[in-house]
């Protein structure tokens, strides 16, 4: 009964999805043509096929229809317009199998049967669709983040890549090349969190082991405050903003930042500004040297008892702060001035010409600092 009229239903079909839904109102011709004269005939086909034999499934067919669901997300389109052919589609065959059977005539049992299977049917090969739409939405996605991650790269690259080389690379993430910018350094697991806080023209991908975010013009208005609040109880560490030929720098500096941070004792849990850390950077990254210098400017203290030791360091700090202002180290240290005057006479018993050399000041300052010495 059904399988001569097929070739009526597929025409009927196509002229009724032309007319009814506007983005289909269009000749079929080309790949579109193909795939929607494609989608109904096959519909059919498999529709009939069902009936003969219902344990045959539809597997290998499916494929069709997951294929239409991918050509709607390669077209910008939603799957809106192809579920609403989907529902003409049985609307159509349904009128016409409907008037076949009462010429036929079917038992109304068996009619009602067939419609039932015909509207299920079209749920299936509207799942399908769903199917192929989301898989290719997954690919999709995939295949922009890893232009973005490749982005990424050659913008914190140490080798400077040309503004003409970026631009193309920066077409294909999806992703327009600012005027300025800066990098955020945060830890890896933390990075989707951050990201997902930021306004959407940032730029994210894992880098080096750590969770990185390029930031287009962080100074803009309201961009600080969106930044920290992203950072609000996570930590990150921003680096310094400029042109985009320099964000190797700002990265590097924003990583060494938030390593100096992580090392100062508990992590931190908001955001670093490496611009205001520059000290503590440079004791964190040259931890060698600093070891080196310590050793050599503290060993006359080693003699001493842990507590004498820490009164003394103390004092030494709070003399090159106070460019050696008795009065001033008193006020610092809490203590009082003659209290002041005994340890330097013992600091310099000690220490000999260090306190009144610039070059032993200055090492004996970054030696107490790296120590996690510090002045109440």
């Amino acid at each position: 009964m059904i399988a001569p009229e097929l070739p009526g239903i597929t025409e009927d079909i196509l002229d009724s999805i032309a007319a009814e839904v506007p983005e289909y109102a269009r000749p079929l011709e080309g790949s579109f043509g193909r795939g929607v004269r494609t989608g109904v005939t096959e519909a059919l086909a498999q529709f009939v096929e069902l009936i003969r034999d219902p344990d045959r499934g539809r597997e290998r067919g499916r494929e069709v229809y997951r294929a239409l669901g991918r050509g709607e997300l390669r077209q910008g389109r939603t799957l809106d317009a192809l579920q609403a052919a989907y529902r003409v589609g049985a609307r159509v065959a349904w009128r016409r199998i409907a008037r076949a059977a009462r010429e036929a005539p079917v038992d109304p049992e068996v009619l009602s049967a067939l419609a039932e299977a015909i509207f299920a049917y079209i749920d299936e090969l509207s799942a399908d669709s769903v199917e192929g739409y989301a898989q290719a939405q997954s690919e999709l996605e995939g295949e922009r983040q890893r232009r973005r991650r490749e982005l990424l790269a050659m913008l914190l690259s140490e080798v400077p890549v040309a503004r003409a080389d970026l631009e193309p690379a920066a077409a294909l993430a999806a992703w327009s090349l600012p005027r300025s910018a800066a990098a955020l350094a945060c830890n890896e697991g933390d990075l989707g969190r951050i990201a997902r806080r930021l306004p959407a023209d940032v730029l994210a991908a894992p880098h080096q082991g750590a969770g990185c975010v390029v930031i287009p013009d962080p100074g803009g208005p309201g961009r600080g405050t969106a930044i920290a609040a992203a950072a609000d109880g996570l930590g990150a560490a921003l680096g310094p903003s400029g042109q985009v030929a320099k964000l190797a720098a700002s990265w590097s500096l924003a990583r060494a930042a938030l390593r100096a941070a992580d090392g100062a004792g508990a992590a931190p849990t908001e955001l670093v500004m490496a611009e205001d850390r520059l000290a503590e950077v440079l004791v964190s990254e040259n931890r060698v040297l600093i070891e080196r210098i310590a050793a050599r400017r503290l060993r006359p203290l080693g003699t001493l008892s842990p507590a004498a030791r820490t009164r003394l360091e103390k004092t030494a700090l709070a003399y090159v702060q106070q460019h050696g202002n008795a009065a001033a180290m008193a006020r610092a240290l809490h203590v009082h001035p003659q209290t002041v005057r005994y340890r330097l006479s013992r600091l310099r018993k000690l220490l000999g010409g260090s306190l009144d050399d610039p070059d032993g000041r200055f090492e004996l300052e970054v030696a107490l600092r790296a120590s996690g010495v510090t002045v109440p």
